[in-house]
């Protein structure tokens, strides 16, 4: 049996995040300096440092979301 949209999806626009990047990229191709503040895609490797960091987090279960005001022993160590 094949899936139907709801209809209530006519309703969702165009992605406003994409809509910036396309713009960014347009500006870039015109030879244009461009700050962009699209989605989040880094364009130089992942420093070795946050990859160990990010397994070690995987290793201890630390994969959940913070507190909203943030991991209260980096708050205290930032202070």
């Amino acid at each position: 049996m094949p899936r139907r949209l709801a209809s209530r999806l006519s309703l969702v626009g165009a992605s406003q995040t994409m809509a910036v990047k396309a713009e960014a990229d347009r500006l870039r191709r015109e030879g244009r300096q461009v700050i962009d503040f699209g989605p989040g895609e880094p364009d130089l490797p992942t420093p070795e440092a946050a990859k160990q960091a990010a397994r070690r987090a995987i290793d201890d279960d630390f994969t959940h979301y913070t507190a909203a005001a943030g991991i209260h022993e980096l708050r205290a160590a930032l202070a």
